[in-house]
């Protein structure tokens, strides 16, 4: 068997070879190697000899690529120099460091040089900059990417679209291109497309985007072995489905990287709690996929040559499954490389075989170098190679078990090394990661190897239920984290966002290097436990007490939440056009129970979240107007309400309802009209179902609100002939502050406060100049959700008082 400290050296050789993340020793002892030699061996200084030849290589390609080719050249010709320099004059290690800096030198300047300036030159440019029309002959080089979008008006919300990497010739091509048939193409799949040429995003090999509607024409065979890939994935989909719809999603995005079935609350909720890096398949899953093979080969007894084949088959096997990302290419190079290296007792440090990598990959693909997915995969497997075992050890020395030190370390280095990208590129930075990782790790290892098994074994719904708890465990790990106060830190976005946090990080070192620094950090974490947190959890800031209406920051959509006397107990009138930004809305103002939902009218932005308030609230009705159209979202509406066994109520204009602090009255629409008019054509824009958007008046502890929906001149005219009492103390401005909005409607209702219900950057012009500047010019107070995210309605003195997120501002006097 061999002792405890053998079977550690044998993990920590495999860690080694790049088979996993550095810190997991001790969860690998249990596996009990025997096809490796046991005795005990002393870790070995980390072989640095091959890094400055990767470095050469990524900086020849970043710079050649945003910058100018020629740089790549320079870079080229410095390595070539200073490696020939060095080992002519050189011997022993030196020696070694030297001639691979100048063949990879030479790898520069031909091949990276040369092909960063033929897309430069490439004739594909100058015919996207003239928006050419063409078609070519096209061959797929990835999976299809989806492009999810937030519904608006007749346009639902979700993946509509999709991005096709592919090739013709040597030059790269982006086809953007509706879902339907294109989300079925593979790579290796020839194709014809016509559409209208784009310029492509700069610094990349991609020297043009072709835009097409229609179908791909002349579609000729895929590979065998994509053939069968994209059957398991299928299949891996398929079995998921048995589990509830956020795990349905999450299960495939765990295991091979497949994110189109996730929920966009899931999406989120991963994102703020910094869980992102499980959605993307890396060296951490072809770790637990070769080791389970190891595992299975060594009870049957094969040697080191034997297991490490059957390894690499399975690793060849799951970078097809799952797909030629940067971040699985990295990870599959790696792993062939230490693979090689354990079947011929070779077994050296990672470091070796992630340098080796990144020389492989960039000089196969110069687009590496600028890919975000790859630069993180590469930082986060040097941080647990480098920083990891020499932090287990200094944890182990303070008396900390090693399973806690590992389980400490490792997420804690992998986390600090790429903060700052991750800062940088999303203008964020997660402050319950750590931890949040920390709970999750146990489960990631059994739920990837359990879905792994629901893609290839039969039968595969008993292996997705056995997944189903740990991937259950996930969601609920990634909601709750998200859901802490401070959860994520807004940070200035950029190269500049990424070098002020690493300085900072930089600084944090430096400065707990000293024992006093050490104890002075320490009292201030303590007084942010002791009197921040309190402040912020225990007596919040936010909901402001005694909120009447709340104007949800929910984007390019509507979500308004009206409270009653009975503590998180409000209505709430339409629900935005993702799942995601009302839940969490809600979730803010503490809001468990809805006694009723009201959608004004069928439009994805006003719809769009109803799924999650349904899954997540007490919802006592849905409610709608006689509109019916669009027909897509009234057959999405009578479905979600129909599994959620919620009664779905029609309202009429006269009708009233009450409940404590809070009575509604149902002002519009009359009559029994059918908004049909998108089912038969003739309302390309929506103008009709605005039309017929449900208008509420509510009496609130704040006053009395007008809810309009997205009413527009029309509508707002009928209102006026009907000399309906429209005088109100708060005014949701019709559709997001359009300029179809008539002063005398604005008049009539005479408001001081004006929610405008707007998402930030919107492409269709809201909120209008005019309607803006006619609601100043009498004076009225202005909310809008774009730039004070959720905006609350408040009593003081008898007026409305607008609270935006802690910031209160009172209308002018009258």
């Amino acid at each position: 068997m061999g002792s405890r400290a053998g079977q550690q050296a044998s993990a920590a050789r495999l860690a080694a070879v790049g088979l996993l993340p550095g810190g997991s020793t001790s969860r690998l002892g249990v596996l009990r190697a025997k096809w490796f030699d046991t005795r005990p061996r002393e870790s070995a200084p980390a072989d640095w000899r091959l890094v400055p030849a990767a470095l050469a290589v990524w900086l020849g390609a970043l710079l050649g690529l945003l910058v100018h080719w020629s740089l790549a050249v320079v870079v080229g010709v410095l390595a070539v120099v200073v490696g020939g320099l060095r080992g002519l004059r050189a011997h022993g290690p030196v020696l070694g460091a030297a001639w691979p800096l100048a063949v990879c030198g030479t790898l520069v300047i031909w091949p990276i040089a040369s092909r960063i300036e033929g897309a430069a030159s490439d004739p594909l440019r100058v015919a996207a900059a003239r928006s050419d029309a063409v078609e070519l002959r096209l061959t797929v080089a990835e999976r299809p990417k989806s492009v999810r979008g937030s519904g608006f008006g007749a346009q639902p919300s979700g993946v509509q679209s999709v991005v096709v990497p592919a090739a013709t010739g040597s030059s790269r091509v982006l086809v953007l291109a509706p879902v339907e048939r294109w989300a079925e193409l593979l790579p290796g799949q020839d194709f014809s497309a016509r559409g209208n040429l784009a310029p492509a995003r700069p610094g990349s090999l991609t020297v043009a985007v072709l835009r097409v509607r229609g179908p791909p024409n002349r579609v000729g065979p895929a590979p065998w072995w994509q053939g069968v890939a994209q059957h398991l994935r299928a299949g891996l989909r398929a079995a998921a489905g048995v589990l509830d719809p956020d795990s349905a999603g999450l299960l495939p995005a765990l295991v091979v990287g497949d994110t189109d079935g996730m929920t966009q609350a899931v999406e989120g909720e991963f994102r703020a709690a910094g869980l992102t890096h499980l959605l993307a398949v890396s060296g951490a899953n072809l770790a637990i996929v070769c080791l389970a093979v190891l595992w299975l080969l060594g009870l049957v007894r094969i040697g080191p040559r034997g297991s490490a084949a059957g390894a690499l088959a399975a690793l060849v096997g799951y970078v097809v499954l799952a797909g030629p990302e940067p971040s699985v290419l990295r990870a599959g190079v790696m792993g062939a490389v230490g693979l090689l290296a354990l079947a011929f007792g070779r077994e050296r440090s990672a470091l070796p075989a992630l340098a080796t990598a990144v020389v492989v990959l960039v000089v196969h693909d110069p687009d590496m170098a600028v890919s975000v997915g790859f630069g993180l995969s590469v930082l986060a497997t040097g941080a647990l190679v480098l920083l990891t075992p020499p932090w287990v050890e200094a944890l182990v020395r303070r008396r900390v078990p090693r399973v806690l030190a590992e389980a400490l370390a490792a997420p804690v280095a992998a986390h600090l090394v790429t903060a700052p990208v991750v800062a940088g590129v999303s203008g964020q930075v997660s402050l319950v990661a750590v931890v949040a990782n920390l709970v999750a790790a146990p489960v990631v290892a059994p739920a990837t190897v359990l879905g792994l098994l629901a893609a290839v074994a039969v039968p595969a719904e008993w292996f997705a239920r056995a997944a189903g708890p740990e991937v259950d465990w996930l969601v609920l790990v990634g909601r709750h984290a998200a859901a802490v106060p401070g959860a994520v830190l807004d940070w200035p976005a950029g190269w500049w966002g990424g070098a002020l946090l690493l300085a900072a990080l930089g600084g944090l070192v430096l400065l707990l290097r000293g024992r006093r620094a050490r104890v002075l950090v320490a009292l201030g974490l303590v007084g942010v436990v002791v009197v921040v947190v309190p402040i912020q959890v225990i007596a919040p800031g936010w909901p402001p007490p005694g909120w009447a209406v709340v104007a949800c920051d929910v984007g390019q959509g509507d979500a308004l939440a009206l409270s009653t006397a009975d503590k998180g107990r409000a209505v709430l009138v339409d629900t935005g056009p993702d799942p995601a930004p009302v839940r969490a809305c809600l979730d803010r103002l503490g809001v468990r129970q809805v006694p009723l939902v009201v959608l004004t009218h069928l439009h994805a932005d006003h719809v769009g979240g109803l799924s999650a308030v349904l899954a997540d609230r007490a919802v006592g009705a849905v409610a709608v107007g006689s509109g019916r159209a669009p027909d897509w979202a009234w057959r999405q509406v009578r479905r979600e309400t129909r599994d959620a066994g919620v009664p779905l109520v029609r309202l009429s204009a006269g009708q009233r309802m009450a409940w404590p602090g809070l009575a509604l009255e149902v002002l519009a629409p009359a009559g029994d009209r059918e908004g049909s008019g998108e089912r038969t054509g003739d309302d390309k824009d929506g103008t009709a179902i605005n039309n017929q958007s449900v208008v509420l008046r509510a009496t609130t502890a704040a006053g009395r609100v007008l809810l309009t929906g997205d009413v527009e001149l029309a509508a707002q005219a009928d209102l006026l002939a009907a000399h309906r009492d429209l005088a109100a103390d708060v005014l949701k401005v019709p559709h997001h502050g359009s300029r179809y909005t008539d002063p005398a409607f604005l008049a009539a209702v005479g408001a001081r406060v004006a929610l405008v219900s707007v998402g930030a950057g919107n492409r269709y012009g809201h909120p209008s100049p005019r309607t803006l500047a006619e609601l100043a010019r009498r004076g009225v107070l202005v909310a809008r959700t774009d730039q004070d995210g959720d905006s609350a309605v408040v009593a003081d003195g008898g007026r409305p008082v607008v609270v935006a997120r802690g910031a209160a501002r009172a209308p002018p006097g009258r």
